[in-house]
């Protein structure tokens, strides 16, 4: 497996001079960096050596109970050890408070180290979030220390048999229990669902407190913890888990709830609102995610095509591929697209954090989450392609990579979901007012994008008449959105190019994008 290298140059300068995380109260440029760095070491030396060995051997079911693949539960403890768990979480309750940006610079990073023991881990920010937003302080004091120390991590269960995309047709119910409610039912696909890390897990689960009749509405959020406070095993059961086509190192299982103990958060029947806050957060890091394979596949391309030897020159001299003009051009387009998409999702991100433009990001996070996620499968299939038959072999990486990048596009709402979310709900919403915060978003990306913005504006407005079905041309519009988000971020970036490390190399990537259509298919 060729060694990972984290794009922390890249990083910090998408989050400085793209996004303006300056902007910030709580931005320390110092700081981030410094963390940064340290967690860079750490994921080369101690997360990514994991990897392969990770998905070699994979996860195993042994007497109802998941078992990490060898060196993962001590890898966690030295993670949870050192704080990484808690970096965004409050203070109050043994985090770090460092806010959103630098976690999510730290997300991307752990991402292209060991994708499966990320995604693991990566829930318990969101849960924090959640919890802070809608818990009781009773239930903050109970379950954010320790989701914020490590001892626990936390689950995210919504999918059924029959539920998928579709939540109307959830089928697990809960009921009252004294102050406590009784959950029956069955889930599938929940990542880290059970395993040998972390002291015990905070399950939250989406269950049917009303009728079947009022679908959605009738769906309430609960905390179930693995273990209740008396020390006895909740009824909850892990029947089997999933044999998936990548990350193989995540556990990915199937739960029975036999009466489970859990706690009410939130409103009753406002489950879905509440799960909505765990999931907005979940799908920006899903974006990342992409990104983060994006980079790699870039890295891994760029560093093989750097020492491979094929061909000769114009005097007869043996030459590496990276100079032949189309292995050149994959290479570069992995690097435009890693980079491109960092600057759409740092940007939701600083917005989401200066909470100064809620339309803007609620519009931006499914484009994020689509473009993204294509770009990651784009460029980690392309780093195949310039490693030729050593990219399709195990040992190099590029195909772990694929693998892992796959699913991307998939969870947290397949990417089809997020188009036809786009088309409809998110050109309606707040009278539109997400749709006139993207077209202003163009404009503001420079005079280029000006005319792109009025022709996006126009479609937009097709799609909102009347007599217009937007679902049948949501897969187009969404592409044609996604490459003009595509295209401002690059123009932003080229504005900033000066302040990079290799300015060269920007201007080089801008005229490539500017060249080419820019969709990630």
């Amino acid at each position: 497996m060729s060694a990972f290298h984290a794009p922390t140059d890249d990083i910090l300068f998408s989050l400085r001079h793209v996004a303006g995380a300056g902007r910030l109260p709580d931005w320390d440029d110092e700081l981030a960096g410094e963390i940064l760095g340290h967690f860079a070491t750490f994921a080369e030396a101690r997360i990514a050596p994991l990897d392969p060995s990770g998905d070699a051997e994979g996860c195993r079911l042994e007497e109802g109970r998941v078992k990490m693949p060898r060196g993962f539960p001590d890898l966690y403890r030295e993670l949870a050890e050192q704080g990484w768990q808690g970096l965004a979480a409050p203070e109050e309750y043994g985090g770090q408070g460092l806010g959103g940006a630098i976690l999510a610079a730290v997300s991307e990073v752990f991402t292209g180290a060991n994708h499966s023991l990320q995604m693991v881990t990566s829930l318990a920010p969101g849960a924090i979030a959640l919890l802070r937003r809608f818990a009781t302080e009773a239930q903050k004091a109970a379950f954010i220390p320790p989701l914020a120390d490590g001892r626990w991590l936390s689950t995210m269960a919504l999918t059924e048999p029959g539920a998928g995309s579709d939540l109307s047709a959830i089928r697990t119910r809960a009921v009252r229990d004294g102050d406590r409610w009784r959950i029956e039912g069955e889930k599938i696909f929940i990542s880290g669902g059970d395993h040998d890390m972390s002291e015990s897990i905070l399950h939250l689960v989406l269950a049917r407190t009303g009728e079947a009749s009022e679908g959605v509405k009738g769906l309430s959020l609960f905390a179930c913890p693995m273990d209740l406070p008396d020390g006895r095993r909740n009824r909850v059961s892990v029947t089997r888990i999933e044999e998936k086509l990548g990350l193989h190192a995540s556990p990915t299982c199937q739960l029975a709830f036999d009466g489970a103990e859990g706690e009410l958060v939130g409103e009753e029947g406002g489950g879905l609102r509440v799960m909505f806050a765990m999931m907005n957060h979940a799908r920006l890091d899903v974006a990342l995610q992409g990104v983060a394979h994006a980079a790699r596949a870039a890295d891994l391309a760029r560093r093989y095509a750097a020492e491979r030897n094929q061909g000769r020159d114009a005097a007869g001299q043996p030459v590496t591929i990276d100079r032949h003009p189309d292995v050149a051009r994959m290479i570069d387009t992995c690097d435009a697209l890693a980079l491109g998409g960092r600057a759409l999702c740092h940007i939701t991100l600083v917005a989401q954090e200066l909470g100064t433009d809620p339309d803007f990001v609620a519009f931006m996070t499914p484009v994020a989450k689509y473009f993204c996620t294509e770009a990651g499968i784009r460029a980690a299939d392309l780093a195949i392609q310039v490693m030729g038959g050593y990219g399709y072999l195990r040992e190099y990486g590029a195909e772990q990579n694929w693998r892992d990048a796959r699913i991307c596009a998939v969870y947290e709402g397949t990417n089809g979901i997020h188009a036809r979310t786009t088309a409809t709900r998110s050109l309606a919403m707040n009278g539109g007012a997400g749709a006139r915060a993207f077209a202003e978003f163009l404009r503001a990306s420079g005079p280029a994008m000006v005319p792109a913005a009025e022709i996006w504006e126009a479609e937009a407005h097709r799609l909102t008449e009347a007599n217009a079905d937007p679902a049948t041309a949501a897969h187009e519009f969404m592409e044609q959105t996604c490459e003009l988000a595509y295209r401002a971020a690059w123009a932003r970036i080229l504005q900033a190019a000066e302040a990079a490390p290799d300015a060269a190399r920007l201007q080089r990537l801008g005229a490539l994008v500017s060249g080419e259509t820019a969709r990630p298919r």
